[in-house]
């Protein structure tokens, strides 16, 4: 626990790797024991049948605010499926605190199909800016960390978006049609054009390793929930990368944000994607 004169970055010094104990111990004690093993009354739907909920991602997320809350002393947890019970949590985030954003499963339907393309996203914010994250695919064994400052890794070795190959298509991970409005796909449209390659998101999370590991050139998203962008925009931004908004502006996880907007592998790249989701 975090001591009275004690720094956040003297906490991440310290605790860091009992974040990432904790991250592991909720899959495993809550949701690898589900995966492709789920019954259907573990399985609900909150907004609609596109927008799922498991007993996995319920108890992943209350144990993990059990014991992040208890690690750091004074900080508060803003969960998604607890701001989906009481969505006054979500202003935790504008506050003095110490936040935790955490995404208990991020990649649902991908979890609720039996597919491995799912993980648990966990970040760290004061005041608006992020400090740490953790992105961790139980499926696949992977965990991603960033730091401000200090990087960001994938199970121990650095990790470098890069930059695009000049002349080629730029690979784009969209939000998923079957989670935008009207208005949110003629946002979009702009990326169907000459020199773009764009297709439907799978779980945010994984698409933002995928930018800082380079195999991914940028994402286009509608909507702006911290728990699915937290952990993402501090990884590629210590990766290399950049985020902005259609307008220009970097995004806030506090909300407020000019959408879609775009994280990619490097500025030029950013300021490119930002230009062509302007169009529309």
């Amino acid at each position: 626990m975090i001591g009275y004169n004690e720094t956040i970055d003297e906490f991440l010094a310290q605790h860091a790797t009992d974040v990432e104990e904790a991250i592991r111990k909720a899959a495993e004690g809550e949701i690898m024991p589900r995966f492709r093993q789920l019954a259907a009354h573990e399985i609900d739907q909150k907004a609609g049948p596109h927008d799922l909920v498991t007993d996995a991602d319920r108890l992943a997320e209350k144990y993990l605010t059990g014991v992040l809350g208890a690690l750091l002393s004074g900080s508060v947890v803003v969960g998604e499926e607890a701001v989906h019970a009481n969505p006054a949590s979500y202003d935790a985030l504008q506050g003095d605190a110490p936040v935790w954003i955490v995404d208990p499963v991020d990649g649902t339907r991908q979890f609720v199909h039996g597919d491995p393309g799912f993980c648990t996203l966990v970040a760290l914010a004061q005041h608006g800016v992020l400090l740490a994250s953790w992105t961790y695919a139980p499926a696949r064994d992977q965990l991603a960390t960033a730091i401000r400052g200090k990087g960001a890794h994938l199970d121990g070795e650095r990790l470098h978006s890069g930059a695009p190959e000049p002349g080629r298509d730029l690979h784009i991970a969209t939000s998923h049609p079957d989670y935008t409005t009207d208005d949110q796909k003629r946002a979009l449209l702009g990326l169907w054009t000459d020199g773009v390659d764009p297709r439907p998101c799978g779980s945010a999370g994984l698409e933002y390793l995928a930018i800082a590991r380079g195999e991914l050139d940028a994402t286009a998203f509608s909507w702006e929930a911290a728990w699915d962008h937290a952990a993402g925009i501090l990884l590629v931004e210590e990766a290399g990368g950049a985020h902005l908004t259609h307008t220009g502006e970097p995004f806030r996880i506090t909300g407020g944000n000019a959408l879609p907007f775009t994280a990619a592998r490097d500025a030029a790249t950013a300021r490119r994607v930002a230009a062509l989701l302007a169009e529309n």
